[in-house]
């Protein structure tokens, strides 16, 4: 997808939960932490010529850190996130810079998503399509959330998550195969 239609495809998601074009361009934090990040991830995909990096990146990485401290969500240029991503709430929201993130995702505020275990076992979760992420949920670790998976609030996940699956806890346990549809 180019640059535009992902920001059109994270319009129309904050779109289809109600809210108002001049709302989501103003006073939106999260639709604005998007944006930030799909203009330096285009810049940061693209741009590999070492002058010209640097010249094109050091911006970003200050646009990136006033977002940060404006909004709270911190989303580095490198992390990969499919389209339609939605954050719901803003506030504390934390993205590893290797994170990577399937198309069509809601987070919610106070999310981590971080590094974490030893030798092999070190790593980021890679989190798949349609996949909802509740409050102050902490998904750490070389892990897999599978399709349509659903984190419950306050979770910690440091396990693999399989597809359609629901899981709680700390630490997270499975308890239903009822995917995260009527969350997306």
């Amino acid at each position: 997808m180019t640059l535009f239609s992902l920001i059109r495809s994270d319009y129309r998601k904050y779109k289809k939960y109600g809210a108002h074009g001049i709302v989501i361009i103003l006073l939106t934090q999260g639709f604005w932490a998007q944006f930030q990040y799909r203009i330096a991830h285009f810049f940061f995909r693209n741009v590999k010529i070492q002058p010209f990096r640097i010249l094109v990146m050091l911006p970003m990485y200050f646009w990136q850190k006033g977002i940060e401290i404006i909004t709270g969500i911190s989303i580095p240029a490198s992390a990969q996130i499919g389209h339609s991503f939605y954050i719901a709430h803003f506030g504390g929201i934390i993205l590893n810079s290797n994170t990577k993130i399937g198309n069509n995702c809601n987070i919610s505020q106070g999310v981590t998503i971080g590094v974490s275990g030893l030798g092999d076992k070190r790593g980021v979760p890679v989190i798949g399509n349609n996949v909802y992420i509740g409050a102050n949920a902490v998904l750490a670790g070389k892990i897999s959330i599978g399709d349509n998976a659903l984190v419950g609030a306050c979770s910690l996940v440091s396990s693999d998550v399989p597809e359609n699956g629901v899981v709680v806890g700390v630490p997270a346990t499975l308890v239903s195969s009822k995917s995260s549809k009527g969350y997306i």
